[in-house]
């Protein structure tokens, strides 16, 4: 049980006094070495967390949080699934869609792209597509209108604005007196959306769901069923669930599974970063050790004076105990602090520093993400201080357990 006088002495050792400076400098050393190592841990933990949660947000802009499609590319009871889907309180809304690939024939170039035919008024209410638009309207794909939205850099690419017109050519032939020929249609651009991710901008371009059925004479079939949920995170299991009562006999996919090695390289990274830099609050955990012995040497005295007067091996052991942990605490806390004020300030510093520096760490027309985005998760606060004072606490054990087992006789002779 730790009394009040361990604790008294232990504050006494930790503050500065004439003689002792030097011990006191490392004491210092260590503690700021700890808030360092701790601040930056939360700072760069902040960071990928914002980048991970900005990459994710723009990614469900585009794809849906999970979707339901026939394993021939046709789903017949689309409708039948759109009411399931609608009486669950996890599905937040349900949109048709028809996917398949195709050419774009511009006045620039040739370009393969993902073609999707969609309904504008369901495509609105289950992506976010429609924030990303910036030209057109999405509700300007009208049936039998054959307007087409692309992404910006795809219509760059072509050489096209909205108005011009494109030529869409699909790999399902037609049978003329001249032999087979690719099926082709000719679409006006109505829209153009910016995504910030290269696969869609470069690579997507919507149609609305009748055309889509008509050029790939799909009927009155979808390819599937795309579904916005309530809760993101839950789109693994509703989307099962919804097929299991469905009845099976489809495919089911959510947006962890479409971008699953995305997601893991990301978590690879920030667990690879977490465990090099926590290697730099060991180091300076670990320099408690040097400032303890350090003591100890600079204390025999007053801790042999201590044992003759009665104070047993164990209450030695609790004065440096916490002499370290004091080190550690004040290090952890001020660290954990200026971590988070940081993180939460990260734009600014970024900004002055580029200023400064006249440099731009991550420039507009390179990155998709021009600005350090920061997300704080009090777990991971929690996790990097609790970390640092345990390997601050297990630095204190050896010099407290030697100073304990001093014999007050021997050092004592020599005073």
């Amino acid at each position: 049980m730790i009394r009040p006088w361990e604790l008294a002495i232990a504050l006494r050792y930790v503050r500065s006094r004439n003689k002792s400076r030097f011990v006191s400098f490392i004491s210092v050393t260590s503690m700021a070495g700890i808030g360092v190592g701790v601040a930056v841990l939360i700072i760069v933990l902040s960071v990928m967390n914002g980048f991970e949660y900005e990459v994710r947000d723009r990614i469900l802009k585009v794809v849906a949080h999970a979707s339901i499609s026939g394993f021939d590319g046709r789903l017949p009871d689309w409708e039948g699934l759109a009411r399931l889907a609608a009486e669950d309180p996890e599905v937040e809304s349900a949109a048709p869609y028809i996917a398949a690939q195709g050419m774009l024939v511009g006045p620039r170039e040739v370009r393969g792209v993902e073609v999707r035919g969609i309904e504008p008024a369901a495509e609105l209410a289950t992506s976010a597509i429609g924030e990303l638009l910036t030209a057109g309207q999405l509700t300007d794909l009208a049936p039998g209108d054959y307007a087409i939205v692309l992404g910006s850099g795809l219509a760059d690419a072509l050489g096209v604005v909205p108005g011009d017109r494109v030529i869409l050519m699909i790999a399902e032939g037609t049978v003329t007196p001249a032999g087979v020929v690719p099926r082709m249609r000719r679409f006006t651009v109505s829209g153009l959306f910016h995504a910030g991710m290269y696969e869609y901008d470069q690579g997507l371009a919507l149609v609305h769901l009748r055309d889509a059925a008509t050029l790939w004479r799909k009927g009155d079939d979808v390819t599937g069923l795309r579904l916005s949920m309530r809760e993101v995170l839950t789109a693994p299991v509703t989307v099962r669930e919804l097929a299991r009562r469905h009845g099976g006999g489809v495919y089911v996919t959510d947006w962890t599974r479409q971008h699953a090695n995305f997601f893991r390289s990301i978590q690879i990274t920030r667990t690879m970063i977490f465990l090099i830099l926590l290697l730099v609050v060991a180091v300076a955990a670990f320099n408690i050790v040097s400032t303890l012995v350090m003591v100890v040497r600079d204390k025999r005295g007053e801790v042999a004076i201590l044992r003759t007067l009665g104070t047993s091996p164990a209450a030695v052991l609790a004065i440096f105990v916490l002499q370290g942990a004091l080190i550690g605490l004040i290090g952890t806390g001020l660290g954990a602090l200026a971590g988070v004020a940081a993180a939460a300030n990260i734009d600014v510093i970024v900004a002055l520093i580029e200023r400064l520096l006249g440099f731009r760490f991550l420039a507009p027309d390179v990155y998709f993400i021009s600005d350090f985005p920061s997300r704080i998760l009090w777990s991971d606060v929690l996790r990097v201080s609790g970390i640092a004072l345990l390997l601050a606490l297990l630095s204190t054990l050896y010099p407290a357990w030697r100073a304990a087992r001093m014999a007050p006789a021997q050092v004592l002779r020599y005073e």
